[in-house]
């Protein structure tokens, strides 16, 4: 049985990287799950970054939903470890999908949209873990910056906290990264 390991930290703190060496050191094949979608010229070219930093002999799967589908790809099947950067990107994704408008959305429509958001991170979660595989997971951790002077920005926070948490208390190990330093906290 394989174990979930998640690896956590502020913007630019060395959290990918770090994630990667723990992929690699699992020794076997790596499936990198990629979860931002280039929606302008600045995420194209951090995912340009992105792909450029990782070894090319990984498998390569660009997706932030519908997980279960995995368990019917060879390439994921024959992986021993499975990392998906970033959950926040995916929480950010799942967000603008809804076409919810943050401005006046009522509260029920975001209860809604987390019930949502929280079964795609289930789907996920139990996809690779029923794998067997090591699966690291990369996310932000967002409730130790400014609060966000907009609507959207609080409740994305809000709802990629409590995902966080989740993560962290199913993970058998938690790494939080500060200036690309990490520290084991569970």
């Amino acid at each position: 049985m394989g174990r979930l390991v998640m690896v956590t930290g502020g913007a630019r703190s060395g959290k990918s990287g770090f994630a990667q060496r723990l992929a690699e050191s699992s020794g076997g094949k790596v499936m990198y799950i990629a979860t931002a979608v280039p929606f302008d010229d600045g995420m194209r070219d951090r995912i340009k970054k992105h792909r450029e930093g990782r070894p090319a002999h990984w498998g390569t799967r660009e997706m932030h939903r519908d997980f279960a589908r995995l368990g019917l790809d060879s390439e994921f099947n024959a992986a021993g470890a499975v990392l998906l950067d970033c959950v926040t990107v995916m929480v950010t994704n799942l967000m603008i999908e809804s076409g919810l408008d943050f401005d006046c959305c009522s509260h029920e429509d975001i209860d809604r949209l987390e019930e949502e958001i929280r079964l795609q991170v289930d789907e996920m979660l139990k996809t690779m873990s029923n794998s067997g595989k090591d699966v690291i997971v990369v996310t932000n951790e967002v409730g130790m910056g400014l609060v966000p002077a907009y609507r959207m920005g609080n409740i994305f926070r809000d709802i990629a906290g409590r995902i966080n948490q989740s993560i962290a208390s199913e993970a058998d190990e938690v790494y939080f990264m500060v200036s690309g330093i990490s520290m084991k906290i569970k």
